[in-house]
């Protein structure tokens, strides 16, 4: 029995998402490199969310609403995703967008993510300020307050850790999913790496990785904030997915791997690691990473391939978490490339 199966869910994702060997990477650095396509789950070009969002929105359901609220960057792979899965089950959507990344190129306003939630039809709210999750959380509520006296039931898919993330579920079920694809192989992979931002994708991986016995580590690239802060906000998180599910495994601080050796800028902002992580893969293998989460990981991947820290017998396994239509803000990682 899967352990989410007591929480109300919806059918969003495309699902099993395919596991592939990197037949091209995999020959470069003489080990086994494989990719999760996450970035195949089918809703609105896809990606981790939609994973997430079925439980959020079997939530919301059960709780009778016929709105839902969100709020996320401007480039929100989640914003994105939450209104293409509203439209799919025929509920209303607001979004709220905030001033989290610091770009003046328009394509970064009006491209990708925006270009499509606009696309949808969602109402839009804008919100000045980018590192303020229980202000932009607590602007949502307000605005359930309001289409309440509207006669409306809103459900709000919060940002902050201060809610029960039940978006982490759909990952300890991606984990679950994961291994089983492995196993059908024989293959126990040495690592796996996985962008860690809001942490939901990296808890719930983690946690359905541990809970169905296996010892690998799961390796998180930070893509949002330091790894000490992140460390915290998955053991946060995770204390309290563990909770809801009855506390079916111990997770040790120990076993919470964040490494922020690729978050530099910030948020949002590519580094020059990202971007040639961003064109490799795209030359050599035809994926498509985004600028901010898995450009991020797969980065950090590429440096530890390059520093051998995989031998000729090893498996890796990396989570694309999607991201796609972000790549059309950032018209500057093809300008003027003559590579």
């Amino acid at each position: 029995m899967s352990l989410t199966q007591k929480f109300a869910r919806v059918d969003l994702s495309h699902r099993p998402t395919p596991l592939e060997l990197l037949n091209n990477v995999s020959a470069e650095f003489n080990t086994h490199v494989w990719i999760k396509r996450d970035d195949c789950t089918g809703l609105a070009f896809g990606g981790n969310k939609s994973r997430q969002l079925e439980f959020y929105i079997g939530h919301a359901l059960q709780q009778g609403a016929d709105t839902l609220l969100t709020t996320g960057a401007v480039q929100s792979n989640h914003v994105r995703m939450t209104v293409a899965a509203a439209r799919k089950m025929g509920l209303d959507v607001e979004v709220q967008l905030e001033h989290r990344v610091d770009r003046d190129q328009p394509e970064y306003h009006l491209s990708g993510n925006p270009y499509l939630v606009k696309l949808m039809g969602a109402k839009i709210h804008h919100y000045p300020v980018g590192e303020d999750e229980g202000g932009a959380d607590q602007a949502m509520v307000d605005r359930a307050v309001e289409l309440e006296k509207q006669g409306k039931k809103a459900y709000v898919i919060p940002l902050s850790n201060a809610h029960t993330p039940y978006g982490a579920l759909g990952y300890v079920d991606g984990a679950e999913e994961t291994l089983q694809q492995l196993d059908a192989i024989n293959i126990r992979p040495n690592c796996f790496i996985v962008p860690t931002g809001s942490a939901s994708t990296h808890t719930g991986f983690l946690l359905g990785v541990r809970a169905l016995g296996w010892d690998t580590p799961v390796h998180g690239v930070c893509v949002r904030r330091d790894a000490k802060s992140q460390r915290q906000r998955v053991r946060t998180k995770m204390d309290s997915v563990l909770a809801a599910l009855g506390n079916p495994v111990t997770i040790s601080d120990d076993d919470i791997v964040c490494d922020d050796s690729m978050l530099a800028p910030g948020y949002g902002l590519p580094n020059q690691a990202t971007v040639g992580a961003i064109k490799y893969l795209a030359r050599h293998e035809g994926i498509l990473l985004d600028p901010t989460y898995s450009g991020k990981t797969f980065a950090l991947l590429l440096e530890m391939l390059s520093q051998g820290k995989f031998g000729s017998d090893d498996h890796v396994v990396f989570l694309h978490t999607g991201g796609t239509p972000s790549l059309f803000g950032y018209p500057e990682l093809v300008e003027n490339d003559s590579e």
